[in-house]
């Protein structure tokens, strides 16, 4: 239980990253630095591509890694401070740029906290498939991982809109309170870097029981030979491109959710803040119901049935809405409609996601019997890529969308052209 829980308490500092990212990070630099939707878009779609070059290279290097402290651990403790820096930046840009000034900072920062958190997450995550050889238990094991990941970002995102997020008297609306970002700043870089140096040290007694990596002599071809024979595992295959579409349906929810939640159905930060419970009860769903679907139903029917669902009741409300059939804002049941809908939404996406998680685990065995070699790190950089993708291409896709739309800087709420809503 102990490993479980220092090992499931280190993807707090990805869940911090991942909910800034995928909340925070377009309407900051959109609403509040001024810098046009699409810019900010093609700022995170370049700091992307220079991640996927970056996760396999970190994946192969944590399994061909030699130390004293195994393979996976040197990575996760150099990783800590340069993580909490590189995302305290992000939200203190310099005063004074200009538009073009800012575009190439955020691409900057951008770029620098996806390294540095890429040097953690793959050789942490990559420990799943070492940890345990259980495949129900691996389950359990990934449960503990997105659990702690959800209440790190779930956390965060309550303080930020209830504590730093506030309105003052030159800032009406809260999510666009320029001060409340540099403060929020500073705090998801501190819960980051306590996170990391507590799974580091918590799983550090288990180093002794992990694989090591063999003696070999490696070169750039044998390692990129190796690299393209192992990706190309047919079952990894289809989960990744399964995982891909996914996350980009996922990162354009999160990245464009705070816009819907403020100037659709028109909540103030306090109602925005309280969603918080609604994702925390489907993240502690997840946690109990994954490894029962696992057990009863299989990994892969139970993530494909839990997909639909989190797609088809996901959209319903907005549907509705347009149709003329959903209530009005302002309305007393708009709240607990939304909430609920949430609940349902997110917890089935959310089990949906370990148990796909916990399958990419299972293909590491079956890829040693294939090929011989144990790539964990390898096949949980692609899994971190496309979790990346969430916020990349999500972030893109909804400026995108906003620009399609012609929605205004600086807008309000309630004083949107409806023809834009």
């Amino acid at each position: 239980m102990p490993t479980k829980l220092f090992y499931g308490f280190g993807s707090v500092a990805f869940g911090v990253k991942d909910n800034g990212f995928s909340y925070f990070l377009l309407i900051f630099y959109n609403q509040v630095m001024g810098l046009p939707a699409q810019t900010v878009g093609l700022a995170i779609m370049i700091a992307l591509f220079v991640d996927a070059f970056l996760d396999p290279i970190v994946g192969q290097a944590s399994d061909n890694f030699r130390s004293k402290w195994g393979r996976r651990h040197p990575f996760m403790y150099a990783a800590a401070i340069p993580v909490a820096v590189s995302y305290l930046l992000l939200w203190n840009p310099p005063k004074g740029l200009d538009h073009q000034g800012l575009f190439f900072y955020l691409i900057g920062t951008a770029i620098l906290i996806r390294s540095f958190i890429t040097c953690y997450e793959i050789p942490s995550a990559a420990l799943a498939a070492e940890l345990t050889t259980g495949y129900d238990e691996r389950t359990k094991l990934l449960s503990y991982r997105f659990l702690f990941g959800w209440i790190g970002g779930l956390a965060i995102y309550f303080a930020a809109l209830k504590v730093f997020l506030t309105p003052d008297a030159t800032h009406k609306v809260g999510q666009l309170n320029v001060e409340g970002y540099a403060r929020y700043g500073v705090a998801a870089a501190l819960i980051m870097l306590v996170a990391i140096l507590v799974s580091s040290l918590g799983t550090h007694r288990q180093i002794p029981f992990l694989r090591t990596a063999p003696h070999r002599k490696l070169s750039l071809p044998m390692l990129a030979r190796e690299m393209f024979g192992t990706l190309s595992h047919a079952s990894f295959l289809r989960i990744l491109v399964s995982n891909l579409f996914g996350a980009m349906a996922g990162g354009l929810t999160l990245s464009i959710s705070l816009y819907f939640t403020t100037f659709f159905w028109e909540f103030s930060s306090a109602q925005i803040a309280l969603f918080t419970f609604a994702s925390l009860t489907a993240a502690l769903f997840a946690f109990a119901a994954a490894p029962v679907f696992s057990q009863k139903f299989g990994k892969k029917r139970s993530a494909m049935t839990l997909l639909l669902i989190g797609v088809a009741v996901g959209g319903t409300p907005i549907v509705l809405r347009l149709a003329g059939l959903f209530p009005e804002n302002g309305s007393p049941v708009l709240f607990p409609l939304i909430f609920l809908q949430n609940v349902i939404s997110t917890g089935a996406t959310i089990t949906a996601n370990i148990l796909t998680s916990s399958m990419i685990a299972d293909v590491v065995e079956d890829s040693e019997l294939q090929t011989g070699r144990r790539s964990e790190g390898l096949f949980f950089a692609a899994s971190a890529f496309v979790a990346k993708a969430v916020t990349g291409i999500g972030i893109f896709t909804s400026a995108m969308l906003l620009k399609a739309a012609a929605f205004p800087q600086s807008a309000r709420p309630g004083e949107v052209d409806p023809a834009v809503i």
